[in-house]
């Protein structure tokens, strides 16, 4: 066998269904991972908050070609124009359930179920002629796919994508796009709810500006130093959330205000994303500390196509995707940024057949 994924999740199935369409036999590709489902701790998630709509866009899809996106397919569903029209504005975001099932049609029609084997990978090492994933192997090519590290979870209060009900005051600490979320939920719900957060949250349309979505805006931030590419990174992880009337309106209420601190006797629903860096990834550590590779902050340093320059060479590639792969794409824990990394893994395939 070829190649191997680490990781069975949204990013693991984008770079599946990229290598299948290029010609990579399911034989030829293991997925690992714990749950046959890929998009199932997503979904979670997704249910906790009660989200409905997509933050991407169209090309927020996991079919390996761009055309056509799930703008195109809503409008041939509904025949209405109005999904265009506002794809054509970047108004158009999907619906959970439409992202949903079009994830597990692409599932079925890659024949991942062929290559998945239900198995939590907890150390990759590398040996001659590519990789070992727990003694399993080798591989000559190796796509780490873990996803987020863990819940960045604050003691005593529920997290905001894990299930959980609104009492009648809720402190809802963060200001991103989950908490935006949980504001309106809560509200919605008839709470009182107090937003405790350190800072004016920003607001962006997508993740990170559009900019970084481009090949002149990567350019830029790939020739940037280290020191300023890490600083670029920190500074992109501000929490943030779209602009609009949808998310400002509904907080103009008596039932709604800003405070330092939890006021006694509320719930408390930390708000707060994952934990951040390689650090808390055992098999990414893991790595790190058994091949001495370069690192800088809480990111592993790779090169531009996603790749581990020590662990890659004319003969093997190591490469990284998701959120661990933001060195290289700052979008990274995107549909855009797994992507992105997965069509620079066929490359290097396809260079090495």
């Amino acid at each position: 066998m070829r190649c191997a994924i680490a990781g069975s999740g949204v990013a693991a199935l984008a770079a599946y269904a990229t290598l299948r369409h290029g010609g990579i036999p399911a034989e030829e590709i293991v997925v690992f991972g714990t749950d046959a489902d890929p998009t199932a701790q997503w979904r979670v998630r997704a249910e906790a908050i009660r989200q409905r709509r997509m933050r991407s866009e169209s090309d927020g899809h996991l079919a390996p070609v761009s055309f056509p996106g799930l703008a195109v397919r809503e409008a041939a569903r509904r025949g209405s124009l109005r999904p265009l029209i506002q794809s054509v504005a970047d108004r158009y975001h999907p619906r959970v359930e439409d992202f949903l099932a079009h994830a597990s049609e692409v599932r079925s029609r890659s024949g991942w179920d062929r290559s998945f084997v239900a198995h939590r990978v907890e150390r990759i090492r590398a040996v001659d002629g590519g990789f070992e994933l727990d003694g399993q192997g080798s591989f000559a090519h190796v796509l780490v796919a873990t996803g987020h590290p863990g819940l960045a979870r604050i003691p005593g209060t529920v997290h905001a994508y894990e299930p959980h009900e609104y009492a009648s005051r809720v402190a809802i600490v963060g200001s991103g796009m989950a908490a935006a979320t949980e504001w309106l939920n809560a509200l919605d719900a008839g709470a009182e709810v107090i937003s405790i957060r350190r800072r004016e949250p920003l607001r962006r349309p997508l993740n990170v500006p559009r900019p970084f979505f481009s090949k002149r805006g990567l350019a830029g931030y790939h020739a940037l130093s280290n020191e300023r590419r890490a600083a670029k990174l920190r500074e992109l992880a501000a929490p943030s959330f779209p602009p609009g009337a949808a998310w400002d309106k509904p907080l103009e209420t008596e039932r709604f205000r800003v405070e330092p601190e939890p006021p006694a006797g509320c719930q408390v629903i930390a708000a707060t994303g994952f934990l951040k860096g390689y650090h808390h990834d055992p098999v990414l550590a893991g790595l790190v500390e058994e091949h001495e590779l370069a690192t800088h902050g809480r990111w592993i340093v790779l090169d531009p196509d996603s790749t581990v320059p020590a662990l890659t060479d004319d003969t093997r590639t190591l490469a990284l995707a998701g959120v661990a792969a933001q060195w290289a794409f700052p979008a990274a824990d995107t549909i855009a940024g797994a992507k992105y990394t997965a069509h620079a893994f066929l490359r290097r395939l396809c260079r090495t057949r």
